[in-house]
């Protein structure tokens, strides 16, 4: 994702300041960050469920994560409840 669609689609969706993490969604192993873990905001996507691809952006940079599982988790976290 270049950084002008980046920011046209923050703005579209009206974020402003987002954060999406996986720790509240771990289960009941205890989850830290480690010493690389980032600092700053991050905004996670998923542009095809059928990709089992999470987009992190992360201040300036996109991070690209192959999870299943966390596309799933993401998913069953974002639906209706």
């Amino acid at each position: 994702m270049t950084d002008t669609s980046r920011r046209k689609f923050l703005a579209a969706t009206g974020v402003g300041v987002a954060a999406a993490g996986t720790l509240g969604m771990a289960g009941p192993a205890e989850a830290r960050p480690g010493d690389r873990a980032a600092r700053e905001q991050v905004l996670a996507y998923v542009p095809d469920h059928r990709l089992n691809e999470v987009r992190l952006l992360v201040g300036e940079r996109e991070v690209v994560v192959q999870d299943r599982d966390l596309v799933v988790r993401l998913l069953n976290a974002a639906g209706d409840r």
